[in-house]
């Protein structure tokens, strides 16, 4: 084993942890698609947009201001989130549950 591959015991539980954080993060995801797709058929039911930028803009905004008052870099946090927000809004958009 090279250097680089060697883990201690302390290192193989924390890279569990990470792994199982990661876990959690996937499912925090999926509920929030399924919770974006029942906005969408709220939308459609109420003949609105499903498009609207201005609140995509401003939950990113929000989640940037959170991020800064727990101590992250709210750039990062914004370049991690809007992806998030193009995923939920193609699943409001998408008629299929």
């Amino acid at each position: 084993m090279t250097p680089a591959m060697k883990q201690t015991p302390a290192l193989a539980a924390l890279r569990e942890e990470l792994g199982a954080l990661d876990a959690e993060f996937v499912a925090l995801l999926a509920r929030r698609v399924e919770i974006a797709r029942r906005i969408g058929a709220e939308k459609r039911s109420a003949g609105l947009a499903t498009l609207d930028t201005r609140r995509e803009a401003q939950v990113v905004a929000a989640v940037a201001r959170h991020a800064r008052r727990v101590g992250l870099h709210e750039e990062s946090v914004r370049d991690i989130f809007w992806p998030v927000v193009a995923m939920c809004r193609r699943a409001q958009q998408d008629e299929a549950p």
